[in-house]
């Protein structure tokens, strides 16, 4: 009998550690290649990260939940930069774990310009590393260059003063 519980507790662990060690690759880090996707947008719509940093740079925000006063406050301030962002030559696309309704809720009450992407199965915002102990994506925003590649991480977001720091870094990668 305690050969057999033996047995069952090497291989459970080693179950554990395998399946922990693949779901923990290495952080994301500046100058990586940006993990490509398709999600469906607040329309219904798919969108592939892909097709969209060919077109311009992308600033892909992650956040915790439509609606709530952080999140409303963060996405009514790319909102009221949203015609600076497109200037410099940069879209927005924000990406919480919402469904495609709530996001279409969020949208038309908030008047926002720029694509909310629904990651209900959080494969993306697992595959970002920007997934919290609820399930819920944590508030980071990726600068993604027209190549594909991760210029900027703002892994700490203060929402009152985020969109006018990403607005500048842009800019100023623009210039380079």
């Amino acid at each position: 009998m305690k050969y057999a519980q033996l047995l069952y507790f090497t291989a459970s662990l080693f179950v554990l550690t395998a399946a922990w060690g693949t779901a923990h690759a290495a952080p994301l880090k500046e100058g990586d290649a940006a993990p490509d996707f398709t999600l469906k947008q607040h329309d219904g719509r798919e969108v592939t990260l892909s097709q969209e940093w060919k077109k311009n740079v992308v600033v892909l925000y992650f956040y915790p939940m439509d609606d709530t006063p952080g999140c409303t406050k963060e996405a009514c301030a790319f909102r009221d930069l949203n015609q600076d962002f497109t200037s410099a030559g940069a879209e927005i696309l924000g990406i919480s774990v919402d469904d495609t309704a709530s996001h279409k809720k969020f949208q038309e009450k908030h008047r926002l310009p720029f694509t909310l992407l629904a990651d209900t199965d959080k494969k993306v915002t697992g595959r970002y590393e920007v997934k919290n102990f609820l399930g819920k994506a944590k508030r980071v925003t990726f600068v993604i260059d027209r190549s594909g590649i991760i210029r900027k991480i703002y892994p700490d977001v203060d929402v009152s003063v985020h969109g006018q720091e990403v607005l500048a870094f842009v800019q100023a990668l623009q210039k380079k």
